[in-house]
């Protein structure tokens, strides 16, 4: 194999392990729901999500599980 190649592959397990050095800007997410695919956005530090539960309280469990899977690569909303 290809000795650059392995390093890039040795440098992208360790940026992998620093989460904390990958900052998401925007994203856009299809779910595949219990019931039906829903599309999640993330943009300008804000979650959006088309699901009837995210239009009326502002956060689903589509939005919450891909806070916990980004966990600390998305910035942290700002105090109120």
């Amino acid at each position: 194999m290809d000795s650059g190649l392995i390093r890039k592959r040795e440098k992208a397990k360790r940026y992998a392990e620093q989460r904390d050095r990958i900052r998401v800007e925007t994203l856009t997410v299809t779910f595949e729901g219990d019931n039906n695919p829903h599309t999640v956005r993330y943009e300008n530090q804000a979650w959006a999500c088309d699901c009837d539960f995210f239009l009326t309280r502002g956060q689903c469990s589509h939005t919450m599980a891909l806070e916990i899977i980004l966990e600390k690569m998305i910035p942290e909303p700002a105090p109120a």
